[in-house]
């Protein structure tokens, strides 16, 4: 809790450096990634001015940094994407995945990471015990939820079910150079996604 300050003067006391916070982690390591450059603990550390162990305190580990930041981007990016489509029912569905695709393909960050450490990538996006697919289920479901209560979405399966493909089919195309070797693209993503939703 702030203390409400003894200063009794007139004069303005000058203001004291904040320390930095795990959220500041968050944010520097957000820049860096949409800069894409690598994601550096101790760069990272040294340019918040804390030491490694104060950084790894906040974090965890450099893994769980970088899942946290790639959550980070993809949710602004489906909040975004469910803003700028104005289309209700299945085509909206398809439009928003499609165009949450396209933004994962063709972000700088993502392309380093995929190119340099798409192992890595693969592994923390597309496990469940690291938390970054069981949050983009959840977001896609919830997608579904919302256009299904407005009457706009009805489906013979399980809306739970239907997220999970949705996801998979995300996940193919995002990873499909790391898989087979061909260049992402979204556009591909979308006949499918239409199929499914139909």
């Amino acid at each position: 809790m702030l203390q409400r300050s003894t200063v009794t003067s007139d004069a303005s006391p000058s203001p004291s450096p904040t320390r930095p916070t795990a959220l500041d982690a968050l944010k520097l390591a957000r820049r860096r990634f949409q800069a894409a450059e690598r994601i550096d603990m101790g760069a990272l550390a040294q340019e918040l001015g804390v030491n490694r162990v104060t950084l790894y305190r906040w974090v965890g580990s450099r893994n769980r940094l970088l899942v946290e930041v790639l959550w980070s981007l993809a949710e602004a990016t489906l909040a975004r994407q469910r803003e700028l489509v104005r289309s209700g029912g299945p085509e909206g569905v398809v439009q928003i995945i499609t165009r949450f695709v396209d933004a994962c393909v063709t972000n700088a960050g993502m392309q380093r990471l995929l190119s340099e450490e798409g192992e890595l990538a693969m592994r923390l996006l597309t496990r469940r015990d690291t938390g970054f697919q069981p949050r983009l289920i959840d977001a896609v479901h919830e997608l579904l939820e919302e256009e299904e209560r407005a009457g706009h979405l009805e489906l013979p399966v399980e809306l739970r079910e239907v997220a999970y493909v949705v996801v998979r089919l995300i996940e193919s195309y995002v990873y499909l150079d790391l898989i087979t070797g061909e260049p992402a693209d979204a556009k591909r993503a979308e006949p499918m996604l239409r199929l499914l939703l139909r």
